[in-house]
């Protein structure tokens, strides 16, 4: 019987699209029948990470339980979260689930390792820098990580949060290629796109800079999971 996978989505609801679009994308299907039974579960009532995280805002993992049981029971045989900063909290998320929640931040930083990557620049919110989730992944893969100057940090959040998140396409982003470009002069070998909406403005903003996606490295890891053959053009590293 074929397995199927469930989106506990909503993290935004752009970079839940972006998902599901990339596993559909990355499939090797000839018909309707071929592709990969997906539940997706937008919950828009799941609150903001990084407020969670770093200002005390509401607890997010309730309504991530709730999304991730209610995917379980329609069939689902794993979960994938396209939104990196909830993996902060994935060790709370898991005992309540019976099936895995595939680990964006572990494949990401397998898929680093393997090409053999020694330094990266992460961009990412105030959340997942400040959490340290992404450092812990990539230190165990032996992967240095670069970060941006607090003033370069200012302009990524704009991006994810005054230029996706908002729809906003008139966004300035002068400081925002200033910041990457920093980070690329001072060693990174590529940036890790480690917010989902980042995927998004890079494509948005047609930003042309060596990337790794972990929304891309996620949905390859979803199509193995379901025993699928990748596309032959899926770009598994989303690398430009």
């Amino acid at each position: 019987m074929q397995k199927s996978i469930g989106i506990i989505g909503g993290m935004g609801a752009l970079a839940t699209y972006d998902l599901f679009r990339k596993i559909i994308e990355m499939t090797d299907a000839k018909s309707d029948q071929e592709h990969i039974h997906i539940y997706i579960d937008c919950n828009t009532n799941i609150p903001d990470r990084t407020q969670a995280i770093l200002a005390g805002g509401a607890d997010p993992v309730p309504e991530m339980v709730r999304s991730g049981i209610r995917l379980q029971s329609m069939g689902a045989d794993a979960l994938v979260m396209p939104c990196n900063t909830a993996h902060y909290f994935y060790d709370r998320l898991t005992p309540f689930f019976d099936i895995p929640l595939l680990n964006m931040l572990e494949e990401t930083a397998g898929e680093i390792s393997r090409r053999g990557l020694r330094k990266v620049g992460l961009l990412a919110t105030d959340g997942t820098l400040q959490s340290g989730v992404y450092h812990k992944a990539l230190d165990k893969a032996g992967v240095a990580l670069l970060t941006p100057s607090p003033t370069g940090q200012a302009s990524v959040m704009d991006v994810i949060y005054n230029g996706v998140k908002a729809a906003n396409r008139e966004i300035d982003l002068r400081a925002f290629y200033a910041t990457i470009d920093g980070l690329l002069a001072s060693g990174a070998e590529m940036l890790v796109l480690g917010c989902t909406e980042l995927p998004l403005a890079f494509e948005m903003f047609r930003i042309d800079r060596p990337v790794i996606d972990p929304t891309t490295v996620l949905a390859a890891a979803a199509i193995r999971f379901v025993d699928k053959p990748l596309a032959k053009r899926a770009p598994v590293l989303a690398c430009s």
